[in-house]
């Protein structure tokens, strides 16, 4: 995969990260969301963060000062 392919699927990670997040919200807001599917997209909402960490720390090394 190349850098640029790697920042594209960084982009529509944080993307859907942030649709899950609304979803969420949304769910929580209206009081009728169903528990088990609340937890199912927060875990899904943390599997897209661990995949976004990684991307991030691959195309910005750290730097030793």
């Amino acid at each position: 995969m190349t850098e640029e392919e790697m920042r594209k699927r960084l982009e529509m990670l944080k993307i859907e990260h942030r649709d899950l997040d609304a979803a969420i919200d949304a769910l929580l807001a209206s009081g009728s969301g169903d528990q088990m599917q609340i937890a199912r997209l927060k875990k899904r909402k943390l599997k897209l963060k661990d995949q976004i960490t990684q991307i991030e720390d691959y195309l910005i090394p750290d730097i030793i000062a």
